[in-house]
């Protein structure tokens, strides 16, 4: 069986995540995984496509020189923000009343409420996709899809959430790949490709609200009896808390986002110790330096994340779905790592909160750090619905250089004829025809063969060996920071 490659790109506010995954038969192994910073891309949507293919091109690269590989398409996902969802409805007559409805039927139906669906501004407006709810027939109202299938009926009809993007933000996407070097493969709604990489199959029956917190934006799901509810996203995130930093302490865009991810933590109350400590800024150039006490960072930091709670529990709120919520809340996104999150929203919501990290079911990987990190949700969520399709490939193997023929020692010995026509390649070997080199040579001639050495076993570098001091060093004088924290 031939072995088929998947390519993914996560295109952030803060960074770029590109994954490359190895397809045998049922075994899928990721194979790489790195994110860099991004550009031209501004609340999830890309506003400067030629920006944002530069730092692309040359993640895609870095892959393929990894990897030997040469990729050709990427599997990407829709933006998050900026989408706004509507109800539709489908129906269709059934030729044959006594058959039992099939799953062609049920995704017939889901196309038509898409193509059918009225856009406000269809120059600007497009349709992300479309999620089922319920379906009914004759006799029996507001059925799963599950249900459904296999039921006689002389009529279909189903009941749709569609999700309706900006056409502009899709068009982007295209030119930027094509800026890259790359082709689409596919797209995906992030939310439920998201969804799928880290909750578990009883938090969807039960209700749950998936909160992930990106770099621009933050996003709420809700799930419940296995389907997609609602959704709806804010454009505010874990830059919206680095640039309070910024502009509060007079830093730049750079240093306040190194010291949000060092020594970042909301709910200053539960630092304890920690609180009294101060940092001290210097400045290389001109000497100066500047005190910052982790306390008042701890103050900024959980001003702007209440701000964003709010609006995400005020969207629950209007979602009709707070009451239902048995399994409270996940929270994934790269902004999940920050100290104390999932407890600040505990203590605001009320809700049961876990940090959502995803599962590595029907994947595996070695040696591919960040993967099971929270800020690779998406990745994972994409890459588990791109193996589902049997027809993707999006790589193909470097080719190898062929080597050259080496000569025969009757060959190497001979000398070549001067003035002399080429003569014809024989088209069989009991032509009567003779070279008139007729030298014989044996083994004894070229002395003994030696056998070829063992290849030499690599040496690590020196770098690994440098980095490893320089950890246990820090770990030795810095300690834990958080050390006494109350986690409670």
């Amino acid at each position: 069986m031939k072995d088929r490659y998947i390519a993914t790109v996560d295109l952030g506010t803060g960074k770029i995540a590109v994954s490359v995954a190895k397809v045998t038969g049922d075994n899928t192994q990721i194979l790489y995984y790195r994110e860099v910073p991004s550009d031209g891309v501004r609340y999830g949507r890309i506003f400067n496509p030629v920006k944002a293919s530069v730092p692309l091109k040359q993640a895609i690269s870095d892959a393929e020189n990894e990897l030997g590989i040469s990729i050709r398409q990427v599997v990407i996902g829709l933006p998050r923000y900026g989408v706004r969802q509507e109800t539709a409805f489908a129906e269709t007559q059934r030729s044959d009343p006594a058959s039992c409805i099939t799953q062609e039927e049920i995704d017939g139906v889901k196309n038509m409420a898409l193509d059918t669906y009225p856009l406000d501004d269809e120059d600007h407006e497009e349709m992300y996709g479309a999620v089922a709810q319920s379906f009914s027939t004759e006799d029996a109202l507001n059925y799963s899809e599950e249900d459904v299938v296999g039921m006689p009926s002389s009529s279909l009809q189903g009941n749709f959430k569609v999700f309706v993007g900006n056409k502009k933000a899709v068009s982007n996407i295209t030119i930027m790949l094509n800026n890259a070097g790359v082709a689409e493969a596919n797209r995906y709604f992030l939310p439920r490709a998201t969804a799928d990489a880290v909750l578990t199959g009883e938090e969807k029956e039960n209700g749950v609200a998936l909160i992930e917190m990106g770099a621009g934006v933050t996003s709420v799901t809700i799930f419940q009896d296995n389907i997609l509810r609602y959704y709806y996203a804010i454009p505010f995130g874990g830059k919206s808390i680095t640039t309070d930093i910024k502009f509060e302490c007079g830093f730049t865009g750079r240093l306040a986002e190194n010291i949000k991810l060092a020594f970042g933590a909301c709910m200053p109350e539960r630092l304890q110790s920690m609180s009294d400590k101060v940092l001290s800024i210097n400045d290389e150039e001109d000497g100066t330096s500047q005190q910052l006490s982790i306390k008042y960072l701890s103050e900024i930091i959980t001003a702007r994340l209440k701000e964003i709670v709010d609006a995400i529990l005020f969207k629950i709120q209007d979602s009709g779905y707070a009451d239902k919520l048995r399994n409270g809340i996940v929270l994934t996104g790269g902004g999940a790592n920050l100290v104390n999150c999932a407890n600040f929203i505990k203590q605001m919501s009320g809700y049961n909160v876990r940090i959502g990290f995803p599962k590595a079911r029907k994947l595996s990987f070695v040696d591919c750090p960040g993967i099971g990190e929270t800020a690779a949700a998406a990745t994972v969520g994409m890459l588990l619905l791109a193996i589902e399709d049997q027809h993707l490939d999006c790589a193909d193997e470097k080719g190898k250089k062929t080597e050259e023929k080496k000569p025969t020692p009757a060959e190497a010995t001979k000398k070549p004829e001067k003035n002399q026509p080429k003569k014809a390649e024989r088209k069989s070997i009991f032509e009567e025809d003779e070279p008139e080199d007729k030298t014989i040579f044996t083994p004894e001639d070229w002395g003994p063969v030696e056998p070829p050495k063992p290849p030499k076993p690599k040496q690590p570098r020196g770098m690994f060996k440098w980095t490893k001091k320089i950890t246990e060093s820090l770990r030795e004088s810095v300690g834990n920071l958080y050390d006494g924290m109350d986690e409670k």
